[in-house]
């Protein structure tokens, strides 16, 4: 039988960032889930640490790729589970209970949740500048990426493959289709369910990442709308970097 969970985490020389995020999974007090290691031919200890991490469900596909996302599709096509969770090396569950929390609301085709930001020491620095919403629709988005990828669990049979014309913010991209096809959209709670490593592959290339972001707004909600949109987070952006 396929379990409830696909929990795919894509790696490619992860060996210093990798641990917390197995130590997170191993702790999990829910079970019925398979956890994916689709790696790029790693050269470092990324898949020892894997394979000795104690967690049986753990299945390790290692071979060369083109990049972040056509990992992700490769994992697509290799998940079994109901719902795909997308957990970078560096991320992490919150607590024992995640996906406890998380299967509540197996009845939806999206669950996700809030996202607090962690930095290499795994201290907490804050929650994620953009706020998940209680309730969340393709529209939501034209307000940026509310949702942190990570904290987005979608049903294996609505989702698409990722674009990979867009190298940085294709799952901006993925989820807004991902929410087109969705029936049913599920708030996890106001308790973040992941910690996100702040120094991922989208802050490395912020500005091209906001470029490619502009271009995946243009394309779904329209030009017009996405100028004015970008006019009115400026205050937002100016406010981050006051603080």
């Amino acid at each position: 039988m396929n379990p409830l969970f696909s929990i795919i985490t894509v790696t490619f020389n992860a060996e210093s960032v990798i641990q917390p995020t197995l130590n997170s999974i191993k702790e999990q007090d829910f079970s019925d889930f398979e956890h994916l290691i689709v790696d790029g031919a790693s050269r470092d200890g990324t898949l020892e640490l894997a394979r000795n991490a104690g967690i049986p469900q753990t299945v390790i596909y290692s071979e060369p790729d083109k990049g972040l996302y056509d990992a992700m599709n490769k994992s697509i096509g290799l998940a079994k589970g109901k719902f795909l969770i997308f957990l970078n090396a560096g991320d992490s569950f919150t607590g024992k209970d995640t996906l406890s929390r998380l299967a509540e609301h197996a009845d939806a085709d999206i669950i996700y949740g809030q996202t607090q930001i962690v930095n290499t020491q795994r201290e907490v620095i804050g929650m994620r500048h953009l706020t998940a919403p209680a309730t969340l629709t393709a529209d939501s988005f034209k307000r940026g990426m509310l949702v942190c990828h990570q904290a987005f669990v979608a049903r294996r049979n609505i989702v698409p493959l990722y674009d990979m014309t867009y190298r940085f913010s294709a799952d901006y991209d993925w989820c807004i289709k991902c929410l087109k096809s969705s029936r049913k959209n599920a708030y996890a709670g106001d308790a973040p369910i992941i910690n996100f490593l702040t120094d991922g592959l989208t802050d490395k290339y912020h500005k091209k990442s906001l470029k490619e972001r502009f271009d995946i707004m243009c394309k779904n909600y329209g030009t017009i709308t996405a100028i004015l949109l970008h006019i009115s987070f400026i205050p937002r952006y100016l406010l981050r970097k006051l603080r």
